[in-house]
């Protein structure tokens, strides 16, 4: 009897421990199932984050300026490796340096980290080589000139844009992160598993600028040779389009070597001259003066209320055509007194100074422009030619677009379309109109002031004998520690080319250039040598059959114009700074010496263009075959053969249209299929 309720009551606790035991099986894998298949993927798996293409920046006619591409970092356990030599050779092709190849090979080293990162393709042959561990990653490559670098920007080691355009559209580049799960064992080693999920990034959208990558490399190589046949600090250079504010070039180039932003657009200066057209525009529009209209110039030497005030042509009296042909500092002196401090304020600020334009980039400067209540009682005179305010290239340039396309201030635009990465247009650019600054008779009077201060006044050296131009010059002091350097100038010159029917609105500044000085003689040649070379190059719907030819002007170089009310003559063909300014108070009265006689001699641009003779580049050519070719060698086959090239979608990669053998004009489109 006892024996027999000992074994029930063994049978009983191995019933009740089976119970229990699938009652903790049934709560396990029932209730508790998504905690423990969670801590199982944890222990088996590993998720890491897969960075998505960041979408590229190209130009206007489809040319990359910026892309991604996928590399590849190298770790290496050479006790793994069986086949040494083919490591050693596909490590040799990816080109890793031979003292890492020589370490990755060492059966004696346990883990070798290969320092740098190679192109997955030329990497590809290493990777599948036992032993070999990669981490692929994606490197944003910035290409072209100097100035679209600084333009496009650059991106930090996480990927994210670090300044530029790359930091300004970050968010419309980056697009979506994804993930990649590896399979790991119980020492932490992963491998890739085909039971591993993985979700695929996004790619970023793809942004397309005004830029023409063309006119962009003339603008840098006749900046850079500016720079340095000048013994020049630096330069900007600024093209606009002014029927729409589109931006196609912009050139910064500075000794300092930490200079890397774009300073047309970070760096205000004092405009000097260049503002003057502004301010006659203001008294044409307001009734207050007529082209005609003539003020008294005391033969170039004004001292009033203490201050002197000079300019280079010294004549008795000038009309205001006059005042901005040949940029009298007495001159617009005394019709800006027509005007209330009120009045030539908002004359200048309507102009947009002291305000940012708005473009997308990063610490765009607005530049400085005090109100009335800040002005002293040299201000009015000072604003007039182009002192007590900085204004940026950028922001010049938009005023003189204004006077080109009938008295409408546009916003600038520096992005013309973004897509998606299925081709799907998001953002397209349109015309953008801040205010009316002038209405279109009295941009046509201003324009045709600027039209004479070409042909015959202080811009000569910028005429070319084909086409019309309009421009004005700007030479002004630069200040430093509160007051005026005796020998620290800044010339610039803005062209409108043509001078009618406008296609380029053209800013070139120069910082302190060594020897001559003046805007007539230093930033206006390198405006002629711009057009010349885009001319040349059959850029933007210019007239390419037509070369602008040998400089026919330089005898009138040395024409000394007439006065035009006392009969006397000029003594020189470019404008003087003004003798003093806003440190007037503390600094010396500048001599009144005049400027040096001789012209220097003209800025050569080295070009990337093959030169033809006249009678050969109107010739028709045939359009070369391309087959078999890849897409980059294509483009430069077509190039050189004297063609522009346009990237287009089609069902066969490789393909012109026209066909290969058709015979076409130098400068001609052929359109190229980049991808099926």
């Amino acid at each position: 009897m006892l024996r027999t309720d000992r074994v029930g009551l063994l049978h009983l606790s191995l019933l009740l421990f089976a119970v229990a035991l699938v009652a903790r099986a049934a709560q396990v894998q029932l209730v508790q199932r998504a905690r423990w298949t969670a801590l199982a993927a944890h222990e088996h798996f590993a998720a890491a984050p897969t960075a998505p293409p960041r979408g590229a920046i190209l130009d206007e006619t489809s040319t990359v300026l910026a892309q991604s591409r996928t590399v590849v970092r190298f770790s290496v356990a050479p006790a793994q490796v069986r086949d040494r030599a083919g490591l050693a050779r596909a490590l040799a092709t990816a080109g890793v340096p031979p003292a890492w190849i020589a370490r990755a090979t060492d059966p004696h080293q346990r883990w070798v980290v290969i320092p740098g990162r190679y192109d997955a393709a030329d990497a590809a042959a290493a990777t599948r080589i036992g032993g070999v561990h990669s981490d692929v990653s994606l490197a944003r490559e910035p290409l072209g000139s100097d100035g679209l670098r600084r333009l496009v920007g650059r991106v930090d080691a996480a990927g994210a844009g670090s300044d530029g355009l790359e930091m300004a559209l970050d968010s419309v580049l980056r697009g979506d992160a994804g993930t990649r799960t590896y399979a790991q064992d119980a020492r932490g080693v992963r491998f890739d598993s085909p039971a591993a999920g993985a979700a695929a990034p996004r790619d970023g959208n793809t942004v397309v600028l005004t830029v023409d990558h063309t006119l962009q490399e003339i603008c840098d190589r006749a900046l850079a040779s500016a720079v340095t046949a000048l013994h020049a600090s630096g330069g900007d250079i600024v093209i606009v389009d002014p029927s729409d504010g589109s931006i196609l070039a912009m050139a910064s180039d500075r000794r300092d070597p930490r200079s890397t932003a774009a300073t047309a657009l970070t760096e205000p200066f004092e405009p000097g001259s260049t503002v003057k057209p502004v301010i006659a525009a203001a008294l044409l529009s307001l009734g207050r003066a007529r082209p005609g209209d003539v003020v008294d110039t005391h033969n170039g030497v004004w001292v009033v209320k203490g201050r002197r005030i000079t300019d280079e042509h010294r004549f008795a009296s000038m009309s205001l055509r006059d005042v901005i042909k040949y940029s009298s500092n007495i001159g617009i002196s005394q019709f800006v007194q027509r005007l209330t401090p009120g009045e030539e304020y908002q004359a200048l600020r309507d102009a947009g100074f002291g305000m940012p334009t708005g473009v997308p980039y990063p610490a765009e400067s607005p530049g400085m422009l005090r109100p009335p209540g800040e002005w002293s009682a040299d201000s009015r005179a000072s604003l007039a030619f182009g002192y007590e305010l900085s204004v940026t290239p950028l922001q010049l340039a938009m005023v003189y677009a204004a006077i080109a396309n009938g008295g409408e201030l546009l916003r600038p635009a520096l992005v013309h379309e973004v897509r998606r990465p299925d081709g799907t247009v998001i953002y397209h650019q349109r015309r953008g109109v801040v205010r009316r600054l002038m209405e279109p008779a009295v941009a046509d009077s201003v324009r045709a002031m600027l039209t004479g201060a070409v042909e015959g006044g202080t811009a000569l050296a910028a005429g070319l004998s084909t086409f019309d131009l309009a421009g004005k010059t700007g030479t002004a002091r630069r200040a430093a520690h509160g007051r005026y350097a005796a020998d620290a100038y800044t010339a610039s010159f803005v062209g409108l080319f043509p001078a009618r029917a406008t296609r380029y609105v053209i800013v070139v500044k120069l910082d302190d250039p060594q020897g001559e000085h003046f805007g007539g003689r230093t930033a206006a040649p390198i405006t002629r040598t711009i057009l010349q070379a885009a001319i040349a190059a059959g850029n933007a719907a210019l007239d390419r059959t037509v070369l602008a030819a040998g400089d026919r002007r330089g005898a009138r170089a040395t024409d000394h114009p007439a006065d035009p009310a006392s009969g006397a003559t000029g003594d020189q063909t470019a404008e003087r700074a003004p003798a003093e300014t806003l440190a007037s108070a503390v600094a010396s009265s500048p001599g009144t010496a005049s400027a040096v006689d001789s012209t220097p001699a003209p800025v050569t641009v080295r070009l990337p263009l093959a030169p033809a003779t006249a009678d050969r580049a109107a010739d028709p050519r045939p359009v070369p075959s391309i087959a078999g070719l890849p897409l980059r060698d294509a483009v430069r086959t077509l190039h050189r053969a004297g063609f522009r090239v346009v990237l287009t979608d089609a069902s066969a990669a490789g393909v012109t249209e026209p066909a290969a053998g058709t015979s076409l004009r130098p400068g001609a489109i052929v359109r190229l299929a980049a991808a099926p």
